[in-house]
């Protein structure tokens, strides 16, 4: 078993999307680690903030039919149907794949976002804040906790199937740093 991390945003109709593809990764892979949910402002396209999340969890599939399988579940949610630019129903991208590192099937491992967006950045700090990125002498805390950027996302509330994703602590922490800083 391979341990992976995913990261997954939706910019329309962002709930049902995210609980869809949830639903469908835990068909795919089994049982699911999953972070809070984080709104956050477009970065890289042109349209609607987003919500943004990592998933962690164990897969027997290789990176190559992995990464077909999310293809077919971001498909399913009409990832590739829409007219309108900027309009995401579902991306899952692979963030890591064991320890791989470098290009792989394609991919370059991992996933150079990881330490550039704050939107999977502290997300898989908060879920696995003591697991070192592979090919760095970092955890994922570690990373967060230096992190220089200008991005700005929030958590909020969001549940999966009757399970609260988003602690109330965290949207209570959030909430007092806003009223504070802005």
């Amino acid at each position: 078993m391979t341990a992976i991390f995913l990261g997954i945003g939706s910019n329309t109709e962002r709930d049902l999307h995210l609980v869809r593809g949830l639903d469908a990764l835990q068909q795919l892979v089994g049982p699911l680690d999953l972070s809070p949910v984080f709104e956050s402002e477009a970065v890289g396209v042109l349209g609607r903030r987003f919500y943004n999340m990592v998933v962690g969890a164990h897969t027997h599939l290789s990176l190559q039919d992995l990464n077909a399988a999310l293809k077919a579940i971001e498909a399913a949610c009409g990832r590739r149907d829409s007219p309108s630019p900027g309009r995401i129903t579902l991306d899952i991208d692979i963030l890591s794949f064991g320890d791989l590192v470098g290009v792989h099937a394609g991919q370059t491992l991992p996933r150079p976002e990881v330490v550039r967006n704050a939107f999977v950045l502290w997300p898989l700090a908060v879920l696995a804040p003591h697991a070192v990125l592979p090919g760095s002498d970092q955890t994922h805390a570690e990373l967060w906790a230096g992190w220089q950027g200008d991005q700005q996302l929030w958590p909020v509330p969001f549940a999966w199937k009757g399970q609260a994703l988003t602690s109330p602590a965290l949207l209570e922490a959030a909430a007092l740093a806003f009223r504070v800083g802005g």
